[in-house]
């Protein structure tokens, strides 16, 4: 599943340079699919768009982590980096994006354009 940040953030910023997919940003920040990957452009719900195109912040107040690109580290790491470093203990699975492994390690390998290994 995804990480989430919940509200007891402090907006330290420790999560944001950890993740390795460049998932996590500041409050009010916007962000970009292709950001910190190597997209160009994304397919969602079946529309191609340009993957530097600026999305909306997902949170005002708080850093906030895009579940669409969160891949829980999985791939990278053994444990969600954003969740070894929180001080707070705010980086948290988000019940509302539950996915298997298979899932997140295809997510790294779209998002950095690898060829997923088993």
């Amino acid at each position: 599943m995804a990480i989430k940040i919940t509200e007891e953030c402090i907006n330290c910023g420790a999560c944001e340079p950890e993740c390795p997919n460049t998932a996590i940003y500041e409050g009010g920040r916007e962000w970009t699919w292709a950001g910190g990957t190597k997209l160009t452009e994304v397919k969602l719900d079946g529309v191609v768009s340009d993957a530097k195109k600026l999305q909306k912040p997902v949170s005002e107040e708080f850093y906030y982590i895009v579940s669409g690109k969160c891949t829980e580290c999985t791939g990278f790491h053994e444990e969600p980096q954003c969740a070894a470093v929180c001080p707070v203990d705010c980086c948290v699975p988000d019940p509302d994006h539950v996915e298997t492994k298979d899932v997140l390690l295809a997510r790294k390998s779209y998002l950095h354009n690898e060829e997923l290994q088993a």
